[in-house]
């Protein structure tokens, strides 16, 4: 049965997040700082404060559900959260001298924005019910369609906008055609219930399979999965960099979050039916993405297309996990997949940081090209992207490989052998276009133009910790693998 008593101390960081950003969008109307400093640390204050929040609800072992069932609060959002308060806060501390040189900062409605696609993403992760699920979904992404079209002036960022929104408007309506079939095939939205309603036998089997097919397709969509993943390499490429990597950061974590609410925990039962999807959407997402991306010259582009590929190791992970009468097994798999994309979104930091600490005044640095000589340029970025390169390739001791070995195994010990192999031959070819990038920074010539880098302090700090992370993880792995698996286990009731 779901509660009807209404806990507003469970949902304290949204509440907390909201109050923050409409105060900022009050100071940005009557603000005249250029700037908008005063705007900036505010955005940062609030983010310090609800991770604070999350982590002492973390700590107590705050868990629960609320708002009629709408609300969950539990290890995996817990931990999920606090990854995209960072990921966020760690983007708009890169982004910040990038966005004021290009003048979009002038409105102020950069913070704002960030602030309501963050609060999407929470909805989403705590997301207990079908409607949940979506208002957050919307949130986010109607944040995000202003975001990318932010230089109005800018055709291509405007273009990117469009295909972005048309697209997802398509896959919002796969997502709602789906959830009305799940709705009509159980009688109830809450995702506790059509577990207990499967579980029961007594759904319309038809019409849930139906609708297990649009959610797969519309969560693929949002994850940028192929053959939904024809938005990628464009909104990565027309966005601004700094949009690109709000973009393509914290958001994967909120997918990744409504994707083990509505297939593990929702659909668990009919996983006979959405694992063979999961499979297919894997294997061409590492095909597509990988060949894909050898063919490109431009380096945000390739870095979409390497996002596809990695997007299907994370979706191995998860069709991994459906092993019968074995959730130790199931939890390590989901666990294994959790762990990849919080790796992910670290490794996306540090790489699209770095493309963000190079563009300067009248540059954008996008192309591979623009690469050329950073190693006589600065040593020590150069081997900052180094190991960025080698963690995204899958080199020992980074943290990359770590993940991508996690996954395999669970794929091994699930009986997927030939699936690990098809991965391990991607990965190979995968190899190239990152050793490519290596190449042009240590042993070709740099332009004629290529100026000195600048960048504030505090961007080259956190960059320089962010790329430490690669290498100090990937040599103690175990304490972040044994947080994600024990979140799984005691969130999902494995």
């Amino acid at each position: 049965m779901m509660q009807s008593h209404i806990d507003f101390a469970l949902a304290t960081p949204e509440i907390l997040l909201l109050i923050f950003g409409l105060a900022i969008l009050l100071i940005d109307a009557i603000s005249t700082h250029p700037e908008r400093k005063p705007t900036f640390v505010l955005t940062l204050l609030a983010l310090g404060v609800v991770t604070v929040v999350s982590l002492l609800q973390w700590k107590n072992g705050t868990v629960g559900r609320t708002f009629n069932g709408l609300y969950v609060a539990d290890n995996l959002s817990h931990l999920l959260k606090v990854a995209s308060y960072i990921a966020v806060a760690v983007t708009l501390i890169y982004g910040r001298a990038y966005a004021q040189v290009r003048d979009m900062l002038r409105g102020g409605e950069l913070y704002v924005l960030s602030l309501m696609a963050l609060l999407g993403q929470m909805v989403m992760i705590s997301a207990g019910n079908l409607i949940s699920v979506y208002l957050g979904l919307e949130l986010m992404s109607l944040a995000l369609y202003a975001l990318i079209a932010l230089r109005r002036d800018d055709v291509v960022a405007t273009e990117a906008a469009m295909k972005y929104f048309v697209l997802g408007a398509l896959a919002s309506g796969f997502l709602l055609y789906g959830m009305s079939m799940v709705y009509g095939a159980t009688g109830h939205l809450d995702i506790v219930e059509i577990s207990n309603v499967i579980a029961a036998g007594k759904q319309e089997n038809m019409a849930l399979v139906f609708g297990v097919v649009f959610l797969v397709a519309g969560l693929a969509f949002k994850l940028g999965a192929v053959p939904f993943h024809m938005w990628v390499p464009d909104v990565y490429q027309g966005s601004p960099t700094a949009v690109t990597l709000i973009l393509g950061a914290a958001p994967k974590l909120a997918a990744f979050a409504i994707t083990l609410r509505l297939l593990v925990e929702g659909l668990h039962g009919l996983a006979a039916d959405w694992q063979p999807m999961l499979m297919i959407l894997a294997i061409l997402s590492l095909a597509i993405g990988n060949l894909t991306a050898i063919a490109q010259t431009n380096f945000k582009r390739m870095l979409a297309y390497s996002t596809i590929s990695h997007v299907g190791f994370v979706l191995l992970g998860l069709m991994s996990g459906v092993v019968a009468g074995k959730p130790d097994a199931s939890a390590n798999a989901y666990g294994a997949s959790l762990f990849y994309m919080l790796i992910y979104v670290l490794t996306t930091l540090g790489t699209f940081g770095m493309v963000l600490l190079l563009s300067r005044q009248g540059f954008e640095c996008e192309q591979i090209d623009d690469l050329k000589g950073l190693n006589r340029r600065s040593p020590w970025h150069a081997a900052l992207l180094l190991l960025l390169m080698f963690s995204l390739t899958g080199i020992p001791p980074m943290v990359g490989f770590y993940a991508k070995l996690a996954v395999l195994q669970v794929l091994v010990d699930a009986g997927y052998v030939w699936l690990a192999v098809v991965a391990v031959v991607f990965s190979l070819i995968g190899a190239f276009y990152y050793l490519r990038v290596v190449k042009v920074v240590y042993f070709d010539e740099p332009a004629a133009d290529a100026g000195k880098i600048a960048a504030p302090c505090s961007h080259c700090g956190i960059l320089s910790v962010n790329s430490a992370l690669i290498l100090v993880l990937g040599i103690l792995p175990g304490g972040l693998m044994a947080l994600c698996v024990h979140a799984i286990q005691t969130s999902l009731g494995l």
